[in-house]
């Protein structure tokens, strides 16, 4: 709830703290953010614009697929990671949290408070119910987070936009990132059988590289899995994802008809540790 995480929060228009009052936001200069009744507060600058944000569709193919358990392995290692890098009962902020799936499990394993920080407001309705400690914030991760300078003990960042300097400014001193990235083998079989973007396997080194002038790379394991989807939860996959902006329905209906259901599918992602 905003309550848990007032004290970590900065203005968008003038970065001074934020105290709430009532179900507002307030600012010493005046600036006011009212809370949305789904739960969430908009801390988005008057110029911001929110079209790269996740429709309603797309959260709702993303909340089903989660809900049914497709990426546990990814949310237990997450959770686990988090539980040997978190040392007290701090914020963690998860920049691209989306509908808030594996922020919640991780406040489960450190008892801390969560910022879920998403530029789109559907995702945030779903964030903000997600975990009883979970504030949602509708920001915009290329510009100023709405974080206090050193107010995140933990960062969270599952198939996310980064933002290296916003990073660094926002974490405390020894304070880590948990980046989730997948890997070139991630959904393989259906990238290759209906078109889907790939991923370059040239991606982690470009993506230490651009960090690098803020974060330390400490560790970075594998995690692999199976899955067995039907070709609705394929479809969900799809449609949950930056896939949904470029596939056309009627094509990959047809490819999905060609596929055996359920399809056997990997799962695969790196999950890095930054300090």
């Amino acid at each position: 709830m905003l309550q848990d995480i007032e004290r970590y929060l900065a203005c968008p228009h003038c970065v001074r703290p934020l105290t709430l009052d009532g179900r507002t936001l307030r600012c010493a200069a005046g600036h006011s953010f009212d809370q949305a009744k789904q739960g969430y507060v908009s801390l988005l600058a008057g110029d911001a614009h929110t079209g790269t944000g996740d429709t309603a569709g797309m959260v709702a193919a993303r909340g089903d697929f989660l809900a049914a358990g497709h990426y546990r392995p990814i949310a237990d290692a997450l959770a686990e990671a988090a539980a040997g890098a978190f040392r007290g009962d701090g914020l963690v902020a998860d920049l691209g949290a989306g509908t808030g799936y594996y922020l919640a499990h991780v406040l489960d394993r450190t008892g801390g408070v969560g910022a879920a920080l998403d530029i789109s407001k559907f995702a945030l309705r779903r964030a903000a119910k997600a975990h009883p400690r979970i504030g949602a914030l509708v920001c915009d991760a290329w510009r100023p987070l709405p974080l206090l300078d050193g107010s995140a003990e933990l960062l969270l960042n599952v198939f996310a936009p980064r933002n290296g300097p916003e990073i660094r400014r926002v974490l405390r001193p020894g304070g880590r990132m948990l980046l989730v990235s997948p890997t070139s083998r991630h959904l393989r079989e259906l990238v290759d059988a209906l078109g889907l973007l790939s991923v370059d396997e040239d991606k982690e080194r470009r993506t230490d590289e651009k960090l690098s002038p803020w974060l330390t790379r400490t560790d970075r394991t594998e995690v692999e899995f199976r899955l067995r989807l039907s070709h609705a939860e394929a479809h969900e996959v799809v449609a949950m994802g930056p896939n949904a902006w470029h596939t056309d329905p009627a094509r990959l209906a047809a490819a999905l008809a060609e596929l055996p259901d359920p399809v056997e599918v990997t799962g695969s992602v790196h999950l890095t540790t930054y300090r």
